[in-house]
């Protein structure tokens, strides 16, 4: 595939004529070309933008959900392709492609319709011959920027709302991973999508961006991002005051107290600590145990990690691939050895593969540190591959202290055999989102995002859309005596 930037309805290389080869992580054969955007791009697609906005946003909230319940259609019918470039550049099992891209079209169709039902409101008033509108009116010009773990879930997460609100997008797709995107936004582009509306550049951080977090015609910032690129993208959007919606990274913890199954819950930590090799920004990074089940806890845990098979994602059967690339795999050998160093137990894993089938890709076997001390690096930092560190505790007091220690707040896991046990925890954890006795804490109906430095605003739900709406409030007066009763 040989993907071009998408600017004002058209596919066209970058004005700086940059491109990247992008390789399959599980062989290192290059599986397509992207055209790499620059500032100056970012300068174009902006006055594209904005120079269509006023029509989409006055377009009827009918018109604008067809043509996305179009695009979601289309979507859905390639999702094979699709799903084959997104396993052969992200390097995730077919399976999971198609659960993402799947995910993804449920989003935009949510949002399609979610859209027909922003309303205002007449408030109350302190004088008869006054009355109060409230209106939501559409934000403006929205740069999007999506990470490359999973590139067309995100992007759906970003484009739909925004759309669906009446406002025009500018995509940043990752670098890495820009070609299952390109196939979507032609998606969009058959569905009858106005050009301009969306623009879609792929690029680095530090170049697209930088420009478009700084660029004056730009009025909110929605992005899927680690902290260190949130607080940059918060202080270039700080010239104008753009709106931010930010996802940023998390260190999230999943407790097992000492009343839970260890069978059940140790199944439910591998897979949330070990799928699409640990590169989610909800994976498990910290296990909390109650001291009373540690020992079968781990047993079970060991027993679960040791099933996993790494293998190319395109192949049956396969549903566990590789990590994105060699500074994943250094990250978490890197968190892995400091644990031990500390006096943690590496009880598997922690190796690259050997084999014909591994030798030119990035596996790495997914590992188990056992009673990692606080202030290892796999307990302080989001180690983002596939590492678990567990920690052992006495009570929950201590469990509730361990997990709200760092200053991050992204999601959180409560395993326990007493509901009312767990759900107490639950509301102790500072987190944006727990979940007790379920190993995932997204939902499309409810809002997603970070508590601390793990970002602000949220996506999902309702919440998504409004996010993109500024208020206005309208305040008559009505002509004297015609509002007095007869």
């Amino acid at each position: 595939m040989d993907r071009k930037l998408y600017i004002d309805g058209r596919w066209c290389d970058g004005l700086a004529g940059q491109t990247a080869v992008i390789h399959d992580p599980a062989t290192g054969e290059p599986v397509g070309t992207s055209s790499i955007a620059t500032a100056s791009d970012v300068d174009i697609a902006v006055l594209a933008a904005a120079r269509v906005f006023p029509a989409w946003a006055g377009m009827h909230a009918d018109k604008r959900a067809q043509i996305m319940h179009r695009a979601a259609d289309l979507i859905e019918q390639r999702i094979d392709e699709i799903a084959d470039m997104l396993t052969r550049e992200q390097g995730k099992p077919l399976p999971d492609s198609k659960k993402e891209i799947a995910f993804g079209v449920e989003v935009i169709r949510y949002y399609a319709e979610e859209g027909r039902r922003v309303h205002g409101s007449l408030r109350p008033a302190a004088r008869g011959d006054i009355r109060n509108i409230v209106n939501s009116h559409p934000v403006g010009v929205v740069a999007g920027i999506i990470p490359w773990n999973y590139p067309v879930d995100l992007y759906a997460w970003k484009v739909a709302p925004v759309l669906a609100a009446g406002c025009v997008l500018i995509a940043k797709p990752p670098h890495e991973t820009p070609l299952a995107i390109g196939m979507v936004v032609q998606c969009f582009a058959d569905a009858g999508l106005p050009s301009g509306v969306l623009n879609d550049i792929p690029g680095t951080g530090p170049e697209v961006g930088a420009a478009l977090s700084a660029h004056p015609g730009i009025h909110m910032i929605t992005a899927t991002a680690s902290v260190p690129a949130g607080q940059s993208i918060m202080r270039a959007a700080a010239g104008n005051l753009k709106r931010l919606s930010l996802e940023l990274g998390g260190q999230c913890p999943f407790l097992v107290l000492d009343d839970a199954d260890p069978v059940e819950a140790a199944a439910a930590a591998a897979r949330r600590s070990f799928s699409n090799m640990g590169q989610i920004c909800i994976a498990v990074n910290r296990i909390i145990v109650g001291k009373a089940i540690h020992a079968r806890f781990i047993e079970a845990l060991v027993e679960e990690t040791a099933k996993i098979k790494l293998g190319h994602g395109v192949e049956p059967g396969v549903l566990y691939g590789p990590v994105l690339n060699e500074s994943v795999r250094t990250r978490v050998t890197r968190h892995m050895e400091d644990a031990v160093a500390r006096g943690g137990k590496l009880l598997t894993g922690g190796t690259v593969p050997k084999g014909k089938a591994y030798d030119k890709g990035f596996f790495f076997q997914p590992a188990i540190v056992d009673q990692v001390p606080e202030g290892a690096l796999a307990t302080t930092e989001e180690t983002f591959g596939p590492l678990a560190a567990v920690q052992v505790v006495s009570d929950d007091r201590e469990a509730i202290r361990i997990a709200n220690a760092l200053p991050f707040g992204l999601a959180a896991y409560v395993f326990s055999g007493d509901l009312e046990r767990g759900w107490s925890v639950a509301e102790k954890i500072e987190a944006g989102a727990v979940g007790v006795n379920v190993n995932d804490t997204s939902d499309l109906q409810a809002p997603f995002g970070g508590w601390k430095m793990s970002g602000l605003g949220r996506e999902l739900g309702p919440e998504g859309l409004h996010a993109f709406l500024e208020k206005k409030h309208i305040k008559l007066r009505l002509r004297a005596g015609l509002h007095d009763p007869a």
